[in-house]
C-alpha cells in the first residue's frame, strides 16, 4: 500500500510487516528494505523532530520510531544472532562437532574457580600450578584472565584438568557469568573461618545458571575458628548436599596456603566429570572455540590466550577470533613451551594475530585467509556501527552532577582503553551494572587494549564521553588533545577505583580535593650503571621539567610499568640540579628501582589541591 508522507512525496507504507535490522543500522538500509529513496526517511525523521543524515548510524529507539511511523514492525538483530547468520553466510557452523559419534574422543574438563573475596581463589590456582600470579596484582585482585593445564593422578592413571582464571571482585558478575559459560565444572571456594559470604551465593547461582556441576572447596581449614561442618550445613540451604550427607556434591577440606588436600579436590573434579559430564568432542575438525584472554605485547604483537573447545588448532592454521584475524605464527603452553598443535580443552597462547580479540570473543579456523579477513571486517564494521549508534555528548565526572540537575544530559558516556581485554570487559561490565536510578544511563562507546591515542580523544570530543585508561597512558599527542579539546581522561590500576569514582559521581558525591598534575616526560636514551647508585637514566626531557624530589611512573611502550616512583637525584653533566627544562638532556636516579630500559619514558606528576566549588 502506498501513502503520501511528506511534501506529497509517496511512501512505501507496510502493513504491520516485520523488518530486521541490524544494531547501528543507518536510514540507507532501512530504505533499502522497503524499496524507499534514503532522502525521502530523512525528510520523515525530521518531521519527527530528529535530524539524522542517511548514512549515520541510529540507535534501536530511533529505527523502532521511524518503523512505527511507517507501521513497520522493526526487529533488531541481536550481535549472536548476526554473527551466526554471517558464519552461515560463508558456510560455517560454529559450535558443532563435524561427524557422527565415532568421531568423539574424550577431553579433559574446563573448570572456573569462584567464590567471595579474600576466600582463596587465587591462592588455590597458585597451589594448583606451584607458580605464583598474587605478587603481580595491584590490590591483590586478579586483574587479568589467564588459562592453566595441570595434570593430576587418578586411579593409577594421569588425567588432564584445564583452569580458568577469572577476575575476583565483587562486581564482575558478568564475567564470572561467561567463565561459567566456558566450563564443565565450577569449583566454589569457601572459607572455613567466614562461611558462606553474599558473592558466594551469587558465584553459586551463576553456576547454576550455566548448569554445571559443583566442587566446594572449603578453604582455611587450618585458620583459627574455622569450621568445615558450618559450611557444609549453610550450603545445604542452597541445594547443594554433601555426599556423607547423603548428596551428591563433594566437598574437600582444604588449605591453599599449606597446600593440603589440593590433590584429593583435583581427584575430586575429575570424578565428578566422569560421574556427570560426558566430556567428549571431534579433535580432526577445525579447531573452535572461545578467546579468553588477549593483549597487546611490545616484540610479538597482538597475542591471545584461546582454549579450544572442539578441533585440533596447528601452527599455520588461519583463524578468526572475534573482529581480530591472522595464520598462527606460534603456540605457547602455559609454561611458555612452544607446541605445535592444541587439541580440544587445550590452552594455549597464539602469535600472529592482526589486531586485539575481546575476551570471551569465539574464535574459528577457516580455509583461506581472504575468508578470515571478510568475516573480521563484517564483525569490525558491526561493531563500529554500534558504536556510532550510541555517541551523544561531553561532561566531565566533575560536572556530571550539575549538568544532570539542569536536564542537559541524560547519559554518561565511556570510553575503556586497558593492558588486556579481560581487564576492559570485566570493567565495561562492572559499570554497566552500576545502579544509580533512572536519571542516568551509562553507555560503553568503545573499548580496547592499548594506549589512549588521539582517535580516542576524537572520540570522546564527538560524543561527550570520558575516558578511562586501565593501567594505560596517554601516547604521542593525545594528552594535549584531551586538554585542548577539554575531554575527562581518567587513570586507573585497580578496577573497583574506577567503579567507586564513576558510581559516586554519578550520584552527585564526587567531591576530589587533590589533582594529579603532570610537571614533565622523559624519555630514556642511554643506561648508566653505578656501583653505589645502581641504574642512572640518561633522559632527554621531551615536554614541561623535570624536578627533584618529585614523583614519578614508569611508561614503557604505552604501559604503565611501575608506579610511586621518587626522582632522587637529577643531574646536568657532572652538577647536581633541582630541575632540568624540556629539551635538555640529564641524568635521572630513581633510587631503588632499577627496571628501565631504552626507550621507557618516565612521567613526573605532582598531587595539587585542587579547589571545591
Amino acid at each position: 500500500m502506498q501513502a503520501p508522507s511528506v511534501g506529497g512525496v509517496m511512501l512505501p507504507r507496510g502493513n504491520g510487516d516485520t523488518i530486521r535490522l541490524s544494531r547501528g543500522a543507518s536510514l540507507t538500509d532501512f530504505a533499502e528494505k522497503i524499496g524507499a529513496n534514503p532522502a525521502s526517511l530523512v525528510a520523515v525523521m525530521m518531521n519527527l523532530g530528529e535530524m539524522v543524515t542517511a548514512t549515520q548510524s541510529v540507535s534501536d529507539e530511533t529505527l523502532q520510531l521511524l518503523g512505527g511511523e511507517m507501521n513497520y514492525q522493526v526487529q533488531i538483530v541481536s550481535p549472536e544472532e548476526e554473527d551466526r547468520e554471517l558464519l552461515e553466510s560463508f558456510d560455517i557452523e560454529f559450535g558443532e562437532n563435524e561427524g557422527g559419534e565415532e568421531m568423539l574422543v574424550a577431553r579433559p574438563p574446563v573448570v572456573t574457580v569462584m567464590g567471595h573475596v579474600d576466600h582463596g581463589k587465587t591462592r588455590l590456582l597458585d597451589a594448583i600450578r606451584k607458580t605464583n600470579v598474587v605478587a603481580g596484582e595491584a590490590g591483590g585482585i586478579t586483574q587479568h584472565i589467564g588459562a592453566y593445564q595441570v595434570t593430576t593422578e587418578v586411579n593409577d592413571e594421569d588425567r588432564k584438568i584445564t583452569f580458568i582464571d577469572t577476575p575476583g571482585h565483587e562486581a564482575f558478575t558478568a564475567m564470572r557469568a561467561r567463565g561459567a559459560k566456558s566450563t564443565d565444572i565450577a569449583i566454589l571456594v569457601v572459607a572455613a573461618n567466614d562461611g558462606v559470604m553474599p558473592q558466594t551465593i551469587e558465584a553459586l547461582n551463576h553456576a547454576k545458571a550455566a548448569d554445571v556441576p559443583i566442587v566446594v572447596a572449603v578453604n582455611k581449614i587450618d585458620v583459627e575458628g574455622a569450621d568445615p561442618t558450618k559450611v557444609r550445613g549453610q550450603l545445604t540451604e542452597f541445594g547443594l548436599v554433601a555426599e556423607e550427607y547423603g548428596g551428591d556434591t563433594m566437598f574437600v577440606d582444604i588449605s591453599a596456603k599449606q597446600g593440603l588436600n589440593i590433590d584429593k579436590l583435583l581427584e575430586a573434579v575429575v570424578l565428578t566429570a566422569d560421574a556427570a559430564l560426558d566430556l567428549r568432542a571431534n579433535a580432526e575438525q577445525d579447531a573452535q572455540g572461545i578467546a579468553i584472554e588477549a593483549h597487546l605485547d611490545r616484540g610479538r604483537g597482538a597475542v591471545a590466550t584461546v582454549l579450544v573447545q572442539r578441533g585440533t588448532l596447528r601452527v599455520g592454521d588461519t583463524m578468526v577470533a572475534g573482529d581480530a584475524y591472522g595464520r598462527v605464527r606460534a603456540m605457547l603452553d602455559d609454561k611458555g613451551q612452544n607446541v605445535e598443535e592444541a587439541g580440544p580443552s587445550t590452552p594455549v597462547l597464539v602469535l600472529g594475530l592482526t589486531n586485539v580479540p575481546g575476551a570471551g570473543d569465539n574464535f574459528l579456523v577457516v580455509d583461506e585467509d581472504r575468508t578470515a579477513r571478510q568475516i573480521a571486517e563484517k564483525r569490525a564494521a558491526r561493531e563500529r556501527n554500534a558504536a556510532f549508534a550510541k555517541r551523544t555528548r561531553r561532561v566531565s565526572l566533575e560536572d556530571l552532577d550539575k549538568v544532570l540537575k539542569a536536564g542537559l544530559v541524560q547519559d554518561l558516556n565511556i570510553i575503556i582503553k586497558g593492558d588486556a581485554s579481560g581487564s576492559v570487559e570485566a570493567l565495561e561490565s562492572s559499570l554497566l551494572q552500576l545502579d544509580v536510578g533512572e536519571e542516568v544511563e551509562i553507555r560503553v562507546l568503545h573499548r580496547g587494549v592499548g594506549a589512549v591515542t588521539e582517535s580516542d580523544i576524537n572520540l570522546a570530543t564527538g560524543s561527550d564521553a570520558i575516558v578511562i585508561g586501565f593501567n594505560v597512558r596517554a601516547e604521542g599527542r593525545a594528552t594535549q588533545m584531551a586538554e585542548r579539546e577539554g575531554v575527562d581522561v581518567r587513570y586507573y590500576s585497580v578496577i573497583y577505583q574506577a567503579i567507586e569514582e564513576i558510581e559516586a559521581a554519578l550520584k552527585g558525591m564526587l567531591k576530589p580535593e587533590y589533582e594529579e598534575v603532570e610537571l614533565g616526560t622523559a624519555e630514556i636514551r642511554e643506561i648508566f650503571r653505578s656501583s653505589k647508585l645502581g641504574n642512572i637514566a640518561g633522559v632527554l626531557i621531551r615536554s614541561g621539567e623535570v624536578k627533584r624530589n618529585t614523583k614519578a611512573r614508569l611508561i614503557r611502550d604505552g604501559k604503565v610499568i611501575a608506579e610511586e616512583l621518587n626522582i632522587v637525584g637529577l643531574r646536568r653533566f657532572k652538577d647536581d640540579v633541582t630541575e632540568i627544562r624540556e629539551g635538555f638532556e640529564g641524568g635521572i636516579n630513581l633510587g631503588n628501582f632499577n627496571d628501565i630500559k631504552i626507550d621507557d619514558v618516565i612521567a613526573t606528576y605532582e598531587m595539587r589541591e585542587k579547589p571545591r566549588g
